[in-house]
């Protein structure tokens, strides 16, 4: 049903000063009238507003921001994540159906986009907020190939790529948090989430999880004072189309680095442009333990390296949480 309800909001919004009827509507999508009621129906519940006017036909009251199969591939265009698209108006993850379709044999660039998550995904098993229409809930499947090893670099890769879109975005400086997270005025704007399938030799594929707090007016309260979205940041909203192909455009250039193996470039990159990564203390939770210590870069693999306090011993961090302390 989403990709139906794609085409008539762009047919909506192709027309958007001319009233639509019904019929000429139902019969561009090719249904019957009476399933294209229940559509508008169901349109209006996630938030679009379209008038019905009694004799004459259907008109949007203000086009949406809706990032529509239509939207995404203009987004994409002259990157490598144009070559199939997804676009859900509510979705359990994107994070899952992006995994169905790796399954599935869908290609390299793929792309899932959900207009909101009931049950989106962070790091360490947490939850990600994704309320309607606010952010850029998405998924890319990539099969780069490579070693299994490389794929660390991955995760700094889409960061990067991140935090340079949000900064030519806002024209405000970004900060990265080892190892997915952007920084917006100290606060988190974007988390990164890598889930890699592998052989012993190569990378079989990986599904890429950004979500980027776009619009957001306000958190809960147990996020208030860690997340941020761009438009609290610029005190104004963005349309969420030229948000989501300044990343697009990003992430095809960063991905075309790490796959033509410029790894050293960066991970010097990403140690340079972020302030966790030197000189800083920082706690470190993983299970089963966690520890405190002061960051000393990172190493060749793109893991951060803590020296810490208990042992004076510097040790590579494979995976957890970072924070300032």
């Amino acid at each position: 049903m989403d990709r139906e309800l794609d085409r008539l909001v762009d047919l909506l919004a192709d027309h958007a000063t001319v009233v639509v009827s019904g019929a000429k509507a139902a019969a561009e999508i090719g249904v019957p009238h009476s399933t294209l009621h229940e559509w508008i129906e169901r349109l209006r519940e996630l938030g679009v507003h379209i008038d019905g006017l009694p004799g004459r036909g259907l008109v949007l009251k203000t086009v949406p921001d809706i990032l529509t199969a239509g939207v995404i591939r203009r987004a994409a265009r002259g990157t490598q994540f144009a070559a199939q698209v997804h676009h859900y108006y509510r979705i359990g993850s994107t994070m899952t159906a992006a995994a169905d379709l790796a399954r599935e044999g869908a290609p390299h660039g793929a792309i899932v986009v959900a207009e909101q998550q009931t049950a989106g995904r962070g790091r360490l098993g947490r939850s990600w907020h994704s309320p309607r229409a606010a952010g850029i809930y998405m998924s890319l499947l990539l099969r780069p190939l490579m070693p299994a090893a490389r794929a660390p670099v991955l995760t700094l890769a889409a960061g990067l790529a991140v935090a340079d879109a949000v900064s030519d975005i806002t024209s405000r400086p970004t900060d990265l948090r080892w190892p997915n997270d952007v920084l917006l005025d100290g606060r988190k704007c974007c988390g990164i989430l890598p889930q890699m399938t592998a052989e012993a030799e190569r990378i079989r594929h990986v599904i890429l999880g950004i979500g980027l707090n776009v619009n957001q007016e306000s958190f809960p309260p147990e996020l208030a004072g860690e997340a941020v979205s761009l438009a609290q940041a610029t005190g104004r909203r963005l349309a969420r189309a030229d948000v989501l192909a300044a990343v697009l455009r990003q992430l095809d250039r960063r991905y075309r680095e790490f796959a033509a193996g410029d790894t050293a470039a960066l991970i010097a990159d990403f140690e340079r442009r972020s302030s966790y990564a030197r000189a800083r203390r920082v706690s470190v939770e993983t299970e089963p333990r966690s520890f405190t210590g002061m960051s000393e870069g990172l190493d060749a693999c793109g893991f951060l390296l803590v020296r810490r306090d208990d042992t004076g011993t510097v040790e590579p961090v494979l995976s957890g949480t970072i924070r300032s302390v």
